[in-house]
């Protein structure tokens, strides 16, 4: 039996007010179409924080400084076949005015009130922005 290894990602809230930023996915090959978070997987011997700082310049173009940036969640979930721990970063602050810098991967950026996220919002993003108001863990797809 070979030894079970769960694919780490990270996601980024950034804030203005009481809007959170939304990017819409396209040719990712997962569900395209629909409103997520700044997001990616970390990489080999980075570290989760250090992923964060990279996907929020690669995606949209800000720098978050380390000292800015908090986890406030976590997501243990199944997705189709892989596995998932999903760390949930907030920024406090960041430099830089956000921008879709990977136009052949995202549709378009848009601010939402996290109480009122577009329809087609991933699910499991819902369901965690959700449920971060109250816990600090949750579980998706796992006994």
């Amino acid at each position: 039996m070979s030894k079970f290894q769960p694919y780490l990602a990270v996601y980024i809230i950034v804030r203005q007010q009481q809007r959170i930023l939304l990017l819409q996915r396209k040719n990712t090959g997962f569900d395209d179409g629909k409103w997520s978070l700044p997001a990616g997987h970390v990489e080999e011997g980075e570290s989760a924080q250090t992923a964060a700082i990279r996907e929020a310049e690669e995606e949209i173009g800000i720098v978050i400084p380390s000292s800015a940036l908090n986890l406030v969640y976590t997501l243990h979930r199944k997705s189709d076949e892989r596995t998932y721990i999903d760390l949930w970063f907030e920024a406090e602050r960041f430099d830089g005015v956000p921008i879709n810098q990977e136009p052949d991967k995202c549709a378009g950026l848009m601010w939402s009130d996290v109480q009122n996220l577009p329809e087609n919002t991933q699910e499991f993003v819902r369901m965690a922005l959700n449920d971060m108001q109250a816990s600090r863990y949750g579980s998706i797809g796992l006994e």
